[in-house]
């Protein structure tokens, strides 16, 4: 057992006294500190006693909807780095079609006894989903913190973007352009950022070319999925309807309308303009270069770091919402208006 101490101790960088009190789930130890010489345990293999996998693993669970769309592995990255720092490890958990469910990796993560989870784009965005999942989980005393959605059922820090001055952002810049028939692609409406974005588009479409929310929400919304063929199908029939510009609610969406553009023998952006959404990396490389709204990522991840490790330590956030502000990225796929280029 000495030798033992002695090893752990060195490998953690503090006394032997240090590594007992720990061991031993004595107060007055740094929570870093604390981490630290779990952390060591680890490294070295030995097991952790019993009474310190309940909660103190040093684990923090991180469960995304899917891999494919670069902004999200984008984001686990920066909540991953955020996590290591402060001497956590953080446990990637991926939802995928066919594969294990949100509810099923919150047990496995509970299971493994992580000090926390962070969700991101999870059924607390799905207005259809049942919210009582979240009340069991902190029944059970695991802090949480989500991410991109919000329900005022659920009693949780949440941290979002600003999805309606996104819309504010992306219309603005296209009427500026000379753009009067402007179309929106969307995912599912039953998500609470897809509300909000419309709610942004209606009310800014409204302003800036003094449209009807009757006629823009039948004719310029179009509801797909959020993925390449999503954005594709979607443009199809925003083009049939006459628009010269689409604003996609994904990077990934905005791909699938330049193809779009492409099979109809329309030139971005020349003949249209699209303007995506997440500003996910490599975008500002593809052909053209995406004008997009940008994601505060590392803002986002950072906050939702800091907001779970205040729950973790028994200072909780407030049960709010910490919205967070885009920027518009212009680059090279939005341009004048096709009848709008000999204006003087």
């Amino acid at each position: 057992m000495t030798t033992r101490l002695a090893d752990i101790a060195a490998q953690a960088g503090v006394s032997e006294a240090t590594v007992s009190r720990v061991l031993n789930g004595k107060p007055g130890v740094a929570a870093t500190t604390r981490q630290s010489v779990l952390a060591a345990l680890d490294v070295l293999g030995y097991e952790r006693p019993v009474r310190l996998r309940q909660r103190s693993a040093g684990l923090v669970g991180l469960i995304t909807p899917e891999l494919e769309n670069p902004i999200f592995p984008a984001l686990a990255q920066v909540i991953g780095q955020a996590l290591t720092r402060q001497g956590y490890t953080p446990v990637l958990a991926t939802q995928t079609p066919g594969g294990s469910t949100e509810d099923e990796l919150t047990e496995m993560l509970v299971d493994r006894g992580v000090a926390g989870i962070i969700y991101v784009s999870g059924l607390h965005a799905d207005t259809t989903a049942d919210m009582q999942r979240y009340d069991q989980l902190r029944a059970q005393g695991v802090p949480f913190v989500l991410v991109d959605g919000f329900s005022p059922k659920v009693q949780a820090p949440f941290i979002s973007p600003d999805d309606r001055a996104a819309m504010t952002l992306a219309v603005t810049h296209l009427s500026s352009l000379g753009h009067t028939r402007i179309g929106l692609a969307l995912g599912p409406k039953r998500f609470v950022p897809v509300q909000r974005k419309i709610e942004g588009f209606v009310r800014t479409m409204q302003e800036q070319l003094g449209l009807s929310a009757e006629v823009i929400e039948s004719e310029l919304v179009q509801h797909s999925l959020y993925t390449l063929e999503g954005g594709q199908a979607a443009t199809n029939a925003l083009i049939d309807r006459g628009c010269t510009a689409i604003v996609c609610a994904s990077d990934m969406m905005a791909l699938g309308a330049i193809r779009a553009a492409r099979q109809r023998d329309l030139d971005v952006p020349r003949d249209i303009s699209v303007v995506g959404f997440d500003d996910s990396p490599l975008i500002a490389f593809t052909d053209p270069p995406l004008t997009t709204v940008r994601k505060p990522v590392p803002a986002m991840g950072q906050a939702a770091v800091r907001t779970l490790l205040e729950e973790i330590g028994g200072t909780p956030a407030p049960h709010s919402e910490f919205v967070f502000m885009p920027e518009l990225v212009v680059r090279g796929s939005t341009a004048s208006a096709p009848g709008d280029r000999n204006r003087p």
